[in-house]
């Protein structure tokens, strides 16, 4: 069985890189994406892994005010959840 549950009905691709954000409030996650999301390829996903249920809606928004994808948000069997984003530029 899979490590992720989709809360989407697309299935998790392998990130380039991953945040380990678990246990850290907002807008922590946000800033490390922000910092750390232009060490990957271009259209390689990153995978932030988040708690705070505040991530859940804050990264997505701010993939769309970065014009940067959101892939999906996949529940972690230990709580939170990993939220893939597509580097775009």
């Amino acid at each position: 069985m899979s490590r992720w549950q989709a809360t989407r009905n697309d299935a998790p691709q392998t990130p380039a890189l991953t945040i380990d954000a678990l246990g850290k409030k907002c807008p922590i996650p946000i800033i490390w994406l922000a910092e750390q999301i232009n060490r990957v390829p271009l259209n390689a996903i990153v995978a932030v892994l988040a708690d705070d249920p505040a991530a859940y809606t804050d990264v997505p928004a701010w993939c769309r005010l970065k014009s940067h994808a959101h892939v999906g948000t996949y529940e972690l069997p230990d709580g939170g959840w990993a939220i893939h984003v597509r580097r775009n530029y």
